[in-house]
């Protein structure tokens, strides 16, 4: 396929139409026409991920499922939850989940409800990466399909069907990007262009509620807002107008989170803050910081067919070429301090988890992902021949390089640290191994999945909307295969070991407390599945069960009966359940019943 002697920026500064102009009556057709198209396509899009996520039930992700939905039940005015010595679940994205709680009481249906929210907000990727590309000067037609391919990321998908922040980061980081270029491109009236600019604060200023992840994105933001004043791009008085909905949307968002942390860690978080500190204040934690990051790069290239990695070449050719206009130039770099940042402050906070997850892994960089995916997808489709070779030779390079990073860094503790099949989506569909992590085999299939793309580009005729029709069946092989051997088992195997639901009614059992030396795998479960009050909690180990309680979990030793759990049990207790799981061994003691 024939394109410009330049590939087109990651914001072009403006949409550039290329059917002749129109208008009147053929113009209005026209726009009401995509329009429609845009909202079938948003409900296709609702649809395959209420397909996907329809055996989704109960939080499996523990802990982070759990903890935002007990944000959630706090903030409708239900009980408490104690997640002590847990990571902090901030409150943004909890509040798109209340109206489950408004609608359902019952665990499942609260759930499901969330997962439709989920639905209507990950959809929203469609659009928007629509607007996305044809900034990028694509047409309206090769537009919607690679539109299609973006919403339907694994990254996107996936993670969608599970009540996560990442089921919403992505749709609000490509709506702030398309809102900050409005604002710094836009030739339009100093009102219009502060609400643009109020849009994206906003934006900036629900990610840093959601998630911590969003501080980066704040700081990115207000980089933004710097370079406005300093550079003259927009008056300062607009500019300061429209940051105040930004300070004001913090502030609130601050209160919020701070409203939470008694009523979810009475006794304290796990302090992510010293990790990150200690870390960027030490030789050995700099090296780990940045081997890890590197690796949530290597993630990013191998498993998007290398397109995110031409995405962000594309960007540092922005960033650093001749006659490139400084607005867009700014909102490149902001793109690549946003992935950096995310990726660094990430690593930098992880704790050694012992699992291969540390070492390379997609979740803290997804919000990103289909910003870089398009961006790349749009330069391989309109480069020149020679730019889009030299962009995928260098994403490729990039991709062994970041890959031998890992291997150096991580060495055998990629096969003997612990393999968990949730973090690794679609490397497990192209290595075709769910058992193990292969970093070489998804290396090379991402870089062959790569070459396929840039092939199937410069088909004529048809070539650009080729590409984007098999990438759209890669993804969505990539996510039925993930629903199928990840998250349906997950799903089947925690209701086993966790529910409580045949031995505990509100009705019955209207106060439980549960031993905290039961794995907190386990316990977060029971504690969802325990709606109606606050789970009272002990240290099995050295406190005696409550006994003014009507149902009590006990954690099970496997060296003694299910009877000798507690051996002080008042007269007319009785053992109700016994569970013996992978994830730890639980007993549940019931009171008399009158």
């Amino acid at each position: 396929m024939g394109g410009p002697q330049t590939a087109a920026p990651p914001v072009a500064q403006s949409p550039v139409r290329t059917a002749p102009p129109r208008t009147g009556r053929t113009a209005r057709r026209l726009l009401r026409g995509w329009g429609l198209l845009l909202l079938l396509g948003w409900l296709g899009q609702v649809a395959v991920r209420l397909w996907l996520a329809s055996r989704q039930t109960m939080p499996v992700a523990t802990p982070d499922e759990t903890g935002y939905l007990f944000a959630a039940r706090v903030l409708t005015g239900g009980p408490d939850a104690d997640l002590s010595w847990s990571t902090i679940y901030r409150g943004g994205y909890p509040l798109l989940l209340l109206p489950a709680f408004w609608l359902a009481d019952e665990p499942v249906a609260v759930y499901r409800l969330a997962i439709g929210i989920n639905a209507l907000v990950s959809a929203g990727m469609l659009p928007l990466s629509f607007v996305l590309l044809r900034r990028l000067r694509l047409s309206r037609r090769v537009a919607y399909a690679f539109a299609h391919a973006t919403a339907l990321l694994p990254a996107v998908v996936f993670y969608a069907e599970f009540v996560l922040t990442d089921a919403v980061l992505p749709v609000v980081l490509l709506g702030w990007l398309l809102l900050a270029h409005s604002w710094l491109t836009a030739d339009s009236s100093p009102a219009r262009t502060t609400l643009y600019g109020a849009g994206a604060g906003l934006l900036a200023a629900y990610a840093y509620t959601a998630h911590t992840r969003g501080i980066i994105l704040v700081l990115v933001h207000a980089g933004l807002v710097g370079c406005a004043v300093l550079c003259r791009w927009r008056p300062w008085k607009w500019t300061a107008l429209g940051t105040v909905p930004l300070v004001v949307a913090a502030a609130a968002g601050t209160k919020l989170n701070g409203y939470l942390l008694p009523h979810m860690y009475p006794n304290g978080d796990n302090n992510l803050e010293a990790n990150f500190v200690q870390r960027l204040t030490t030789v050995d934690g700099w090296g780990w910081a940045l081997s890890l990051a590197t690796g949530q790069v290597w993630y990013q290239i191998a498993v998007t067919a290398g397109l995110a990695g031409v995405g962000l070449v594309a960007a540092a050719a922005v960033a650093v070429r001749r006659g490139t206009a400084p607005q867009v130039r700014a909102l490149a770099l902001a793109l690549l301090a946003l992935v950096g940042g995310i990726a660094l402050a990430t690593s930098a906070a992880l704790p050694d988890e012992y699992r291969v997850g540390n070492y390379a892994y997609g979740r803290y960089l997804a919000c990103v992902t289909p910003i870089l995916f398009a961006v790349g997808a749009a330069f391989v489709l309109r480069g020149s021949r020679p730019a889009v070779l030299a962009a995928a030779g260098t994403a490729a390079g990039l991709a062994v390089l970041t890959a031998g990073i890992v291997q150096w860094y991580a060495g055998d503790r990629l096969t003997t640290y612990t393999f968990t099949q949730y973090d690794f989506p679609e490397p497990s569909f192209l290595a075709w191994n769910w058992n193990e992590f292969r970093l070489w085999p998804v290396t090379f299939a991402g870089l062959a999945l790569l070459a396929a793309a840039v092939a199937a580009a410069r088909i004529p005729r048809h070539g650009p909307v080729l590409p984007a029709a098999l990438l759209c069946c890669l993804h969505l092989a990539m996510n039925t295969t993930a629903t199928w051997y990840i998250a349906r088992p997950m799903v089947r195997d925690y209701t086993a070991m966790t529910d409580l639901r045949p031995i505990a009614d509100p009705r019955d059992q209207r106060t439980v407390a549960i031993d905290w030396t039961v794995a907190w795998k386990i316990r977060l479960p029971q504690m969802y599945w325990v709606w109606w009050t606050e789970v009272r909690g002990f240290d099995g180990r050295n406190q005696a069960p409550p006994t003014d309680v009507d149902l009590v979990i006990l954690a099970w030793d496997k060296s003694m009966p299910a009877s000798a759990t507690w051996r002080t049990a008042p007269p007319g207790w009785r053992v109700v359940a016994e569970h013996r799981t992978p994830e730890g061994d639980w007993v549940a003691w019931q009171r008399p019943t009158d």
